[in-house]
C-alpha cells in the first residue's frame, strides 16, 4: 500500500475509537446539569430537617410493615444494594444471590445485597416468602400488595427502610432483578469519588415527557403533576444514592404525589431537595448490552439478562482474569 492509503486506513481507525469512546464522554458533558442553588427556603428547609432527623420515632411509626429479620443498623455498610424483586420471582432472587449478589466485599468494603417486595396476591406465595425470608434473613416486604400500582409505594418504603434501619450505608444501589451488576466495578467508581455528599448517580433521562394517556397505566394526571417535562432523573433500573441524598429524598417526600412511577418520583424528590442527577453511561438504563467478557467488568449494569446468562456471565466476569486495553 501505498503512503495516502496506509494514512486513510489510520485515519478511519482513529476516527472509529474517536466516535466509539467520544460518544459516551459526550453525552456525560451534555447531560451533566449546573449544580442546583440552594437560596430557594424549602430546598434549605429538606436539608436542613434531613440533617437533624431522628430515627427512633420513625422506627415506631414506619408507615409499611416490614416483615424480615435483615438489618443492618449496626453493621457500617460500604454499599447496601436494594434490588426490587416481585413476591413470585424466588428462582431469581436465588439466581441473584448464586451471582452478583453473592458479593459481601469489595476491596475491603463490606457489601449488602436485600430485596424489596410487596405482599403477595395468594397466601401460599405468602407463606413460600415467609420461609425464604428465615432462610436468607434479607426481605423487606411492605404491607401493600406488590402490583405495578404500587411501585412507586415500594420505592417510597425503600427509602424509609434505608434511612431507619441502615443508617451507616454509604452508598444506596436501587435496582431491578433482571440487571446484572458488577459490584467491583461500581464499589472501585465510588471508591474514587471526590465528592462525598450529594451522590445521585445513574443514566440520566433529560426532558422526561408525563404520560397524559388516560388508557396508559403509567397515566398521570395534570393535576398530580402540570410541569410540560419532568426533572432530570436517574433511569429506575439501576441508580446509586449517598446516604445523605436517601435522607433528603426521604424528607421531600412529603412534598410529591406518588402517581408518578418510581424513577421520577425519586428525580422530583431529589430536586426539590437541592441534588443534581449526575449521569453515567456505564450504567446501561433498560437496554440489554451484548456480553462480553471485559465489557462486563467494566461497566455497573446490564438489563434484562435472563437466569442462563447471567450465571455464565458472572461466572467469566468473576474469574480473576485482567483485560487488556
Amino acid at each position: 500500500l501505498r503512503t495516502h492509503q496506509w494514512c486513510f486506513l489510520l485515519f478511519n481507525v482513529l476516527l472509529f475509537h474517536v466516535l466509539l469512546f467520544g460518544a459516551d464522554l459526550l453525552e456525560e458533558y451534555f447531560l451533566r446539569s449546573l449544580p442546583l442553588s440552594y437560596t430557594d427556603a424549602k430546598t434549605l428547609e429538606i436539608r436542613e430537617r434531613a440533617s437533624k432527623l431522628d430515627m427512633d420515632p420513625l422506627k415506631a411509626n414506619l408507615s409499611y410493615t416490614v416483615s424480615s429479620a435483615a438489618t443492618c443498623s449496626d453493621q457500617e455498610v460500604f454499599l447496601l444494594v436494594l434490588v426490587c424483586s416481585s413476591p413470585e420471582n424466588r428462582t431469581r432472587r436465588n439466581v441473584i444471590r448464586q451471582t452478583w449478589g453473592n458479593v459481601t466485599d469489595a476491596r475491603g468494603y463490606a457489601v449488602l445485597t436485600l430485596f424489596a417486595l410487596g405482599k403477595p396476591a395468594l397466601v401460599t406465595t405468602q407463606l413460600e416468602i415467609n420461609e425464604e425470608s428465615q432462610k436468607h434473613r434479607d426481605i423487606i416486604e411492605g404491607s401493600f400488595v406488590d402490583s405495578p400500582e404500587t411501585q412507586t409505594q415500594k420505592m417510597l418504603m425503600s427509602v424509609e427502610w434505608t434511612v431507619t434501619f441502615c443508617p451507616h450505608a454509604r452508598y444506596i444501589l436501587k435496582t431491578d432483578e433482571d440487571m446484572f451488576v458488577s459490584i467491583p466495578s461500581l464499589a472501585g467508581y465510588l471508591l474514587s469519588l471526590t465528592q462525598l455528599e450529594d451522590i445521585y448517580i445513574g443514566r440520566v433521562i433529560h426532558q422526561g415527557v408525563p404520560d397524559r394517556d388516560p388508557e396508559s397505566p403509567g397515566f398521570v394526571p395534570i393535576h398530580q403533576y402540570s410541569d410540560e417535562f419532568y426533572p432530570d432523573y436517574c433511569d429506575g433500573s439501576a441508580f446509586v444514592m449517598s446516604q445523605d441524598v436517601a435522607r433528603k429524598v426521604y424528607v421531600a417526600t412529603k412534598e410529591v404525589p406518588v402517581s408518578v412511577p418510581p424513577d421520577i418520583f425519586v428525580g422530583i424528590c431529589a430536586k426539590k431537595a437541592g441534588i443534581t442527577p449526575i449521569h453515567s453511561s456505564r450504567f446501561s438504563g433498560e437496554k440489554h448490552i451484548s456480553y462480553n467478557r471485559c465489557c462486563y467488568k467494566f461497566i455497573f449494569t446490564s438489563s434484562n439478562v435472563e437466569d442462563d446468562e447471567l450465571f455464565k456471565d458472572w461466572k467469566e466476569t468473576s474469574d480473576g482474569k485482567d483485560c487488556s486495553l
